[in-house]
């Protein structure tokens, strides 16, 4: 585990980013937080959607047991409380008074949903910080940072990403996808990430197993040795290509 202190930093450094990397794991038992140090466990009422800010901003370690006063769809999510049908009518009731235009239509969201497998708790940290091995490492950047990431997988092996947009609770579209399917997964995140997580106007995210970053910093370094890095270098809207553009790629004027 004493890799990912420089894992992490050499993402932020050859990245520029602008916050730390959240390593996020799901426990099986409650009693597990008591053997990882300095958790602090919110004794308020709050939503997941603050937890990647206390992480990646201030640097905290965050613990949630299914006695904590996160909402209920939060605790749904993230498999601290079960989602049943009664649950997801209730929800999809009050968000067809918001997002979406009926309880029915609601209800289509609830059951796309990505939820983490069950467990007694949840905790996340700065990656820096080794506090536990991760499930899942989030990623918060501009699109052109979580772009080179996702280039610097393409090359160490090509694969075709695919990503979903599944409105309010955009965590499951980046978190919970990528724990349950084991893949890559962007998202945009959603209004409360953004009113209540403080995610600027120009980040997304993305969410990786942690066997991934090692592949993706690989692939950057390699794209770096030909010119391709972060930040991206203007060329210019109505400049000439070729003369640039042949230094990078091989016979580009050749019709």
């Amino acid at each position: 585990m004493a890799k990912w202190a420089e894992v992490s930093r050499e993402l932020e450094d050859t990245l520029r980013l602008k916050t730390k990397p959240v390593a996020y794991k799901k426990l099986k038992k409650a009693e597990e937080l008591n053997d990882i140090e300095n958790v602090y466990r919110p004794d308020r009422t709050f939503t997941y959607c603050q937890v990647p800010f206390m992480v990646r901003v201030l640097g905290l370690t965050v613990g949630i047991s299914r006695e904590a006063q996160m909402l209920d769809r939060c605790m749904r999510l993230h498999g601290l409380k079960d989602a049943d049908e009664e649950s997801m009518q209730r929800e999809a009731a009050m968000l067809s008074t918001t997002w979406l235009p009926s309880s029915e239509e609601a209800m289509k969201q609830q059951h796309d949903y990505p939820r983490i497998p069950a467990g007694e708790a949840i905790v996340a940290a700065p990656l820096a910080d080794e506090k536990f091995e991760p499930d899942v490492v989030s990623v918060y950047g501009n699109p052109a940072q979580v772009m080179m990431i996702m280039c610097g997988l393409q090359k160490e092996k090509y694969e075709r990403f695919n990503f979903s947009f599944i409105g309010e609770g955009a965590c499951t579209d980046s978190l919970a996808k990528c724990y349950v399917s084991g893949k890559p997964a962007l998202a945009i995140p959603c209004y409360g990430e953004r009113a209540l997580g403080q995610v600027a106007d120009d980040e997304i995210v993305i969410a990786l197993p942690p066997s991934e970053i090692e592949k993706s910093l690989s692939g950057l370094k390699k794209l770096a040795k030909v010119g391709l890095k972060y930040p991206v270098v203007y060329i210019g809207g109505v400049a000439d290509v070729v003369p640039i553009l042949s230094q990078l790629y091989a016979d580009i004027g050749g019709g």
